[in-house]
């Protein structure tokens, strides 16, 4: 950061002499340029669509109990609604296990197909004797939703969707970050971090843009997409991947409610498969090392994905790394192999280790000292290390400008040199990005309150500075 006692304003109450505009504080842009990734960009991957049980990968005889579960938890269905919730499709596969499930007098047709719709409009109940058998498979996992997806195939379609990331350029860098102001070094070495696809640790001081930075490359990750299932199978066991929270549907997706015909005939994938914008996953405080594995439910008897699993093909952000409730040595050490070698172990709470690809950008941000959080043995795993730091009085003036007019607030070069020379130079006041965001919603607080315009001067600047600013 810039030495503030050696650049004082001048005597007529000018700002600092200026640094010019750094060519890293890109002009704000209209539109995201045309030759960025479009929300409909190709994943280079699409699920094939299967027409026999055998397409599953899975068992007959686990996806009958699956069926089971489903009739005993909601009661009578149609043949139609039953593939849905399995999400198979109704003609080759859900018909070959409702026929084998009435064989065994397990389940019973209730009432036939009205109006020449075919057996999926068939209503089906459950029996004693699939009530039975119902319980049994409960007693194994209460897992009852889409039919799971077995990790081989998961794992092929992960490796297969990585080599259809968007590069970025120049170019596109500065519309991404277009609403930040950043020192030249900084956005140069942004972009090739972006692209490596594989770990950045940002560090320096709060309020600076470090989680802003993050965010942005979460918007480029969003503007493409990716298929994911909605479960694993691994050796009987279910793994839950996809998550309405943390996994947004592309608009384009096919297999919601809305899109059951797609399950009844002329199905052009498989409906086990969601498509989705590439994720981008954030945690912060809240993180631990359990999460970062699999997470048995010992009530309803299946796994919860961990949060790096659910961000493949995406960026996961750690956010306040360091303030977790792990030691930050813990943590770190967890991500050795797969920032390495690009694969992940996961354990089974039998015991058995799984691999699964790991296609993340993972971004630690930090404010705290690296020296206190990281060893050099660590920091050479990571292949980008960027320092956001403070700004200088350009980039500062900037950044109030940019803030007042999105805000309301009447900017003017005089009361950002009174705010800067009573609240920063004289007290020693380290400048920082987030600041002017934060006096101006101060001064619009101040000036409702007292019913006058909110504008830059000395008065409100002093007010706002007192009710913002705090001793250390």
């Amino acid at each position: 950061m810039s030495n503030f006692q050696s650049r004082p304003p001048s005597s007529g109450g000018n700002l600092p002499p200026r640094v010019g505009v750094s060519p890293a504080a890109p002009r704000p842009a209209a539109a995201v340029p045309s030759a960025s990734p479009s929300p409909s960009s190709g994943s280079g991957f699409v699920p094939p669509p299967i027409s026999r049980l055998e397409d599953t990968g899975l068992s007959p005889l686990w996806l009958q109990d699956l069926a089971l579960k489903i009739l005993y938890f909601q009661g009578y269905l149609s043949g139609f609604k039953i593939a849905e919730e399995i999400a198979l499709p109704f003609a080759g596969v859900t018909d070959q296990i409702l026929e084998s499930l009435k064989r065994e007098k397990l389940v019973e047709v209730k009432s036939s197909a009205m109006g020449g719709l075919g057996e999926g409009s068939y209503q089906y109940a459950i029996t004693g004797a699939g009530i039975e058998r119902a319980r049994e498979a409960l007693e194994r996992s209460q897992y009852a939703g889409p039919a799971p997806v077995p990790i081989e195939i998961y794992n092929q379609a992960i490796r297969k969707q990585s080599h259809h990331r968007v590069v970025v350029t120049q170019r596109h860098m500065r519309q991404l970050l277009s609403q930040l102001v950043l020192s030249n070094a900084t956005f140069e070495r942004l972009g090739p971090a972006l692209n490596s696809g594989t770990s950045i640790f940002l560090y320096g001081p709060p309020g600076n843009g470090k989680t802003s930075v993050a965010r942005a490359f979460g918007n480029l990750i969003l503007q493409q997409d990716m298929y994911i299932p909605y479960a694993l199978y691994v050796d009987g066991q279910v793994i839950k991947l996809y998550d309405s929270v943390n996994h947004q549907r592309a608009a384009d997706d096919d297999t919601t409610a809305a899109g059951t015909g797609s399950l009844r005939s002329g199905q052009k994938r498989d409906p086990r498969w969601v498509h989705i914008r590439r994720p981008f996953i954030v945690v912060g405080g809240e993180l631990t090392m359990a999460g970062l594995d699999l997470v048995f439910d010992d009530t309803h008897k299946y796994y919860e994905a961990p949060f790096q699993v659910k961000a493949n093909g995406g960026i996961f952000l750690i956010d306040d790394f360091g303030r977790q409730q792990v030691r930050p040595r813990d943590l770190l050490n967890r991500w050795i192999v797969p920032l390495e070698n690009r694969v992940d172990y996961l354990t089974l709470h039998t015991g058995r280790k799984i691999e699964v690809p790991f296609d993340v950008l993972v971004v630690f941000s930090t404010n705290l000292p690296p020296r206190d959080l990281v060893d050099e043995a660590f920091l050479r795993r990571l292949r980008h290390k960027i320092e956001i730091g403070d700004p200088n009085f350009e980039e500062y003036r900037q950044i109030f400008q940019r803030v007042a007019q999105a805000k309301g607030v009447q900017y003017n070069d005089q009361g950002l040199a009174y705010l800067l020379q009573e609240w920063y130079i004289k007290r020693n006041r380290k400048l920082r990005a987030s600041h002017p965001r934060d006096l101006c919603d101060q001064i619009l607080d101040i000036a409702r309150y007292r019913g006058v315009e909110p504008t830059m001067t000395k008065e409100l600047i002093d007010l706002a500075a007192q009710s913002y600013f705090v001793e250390l």
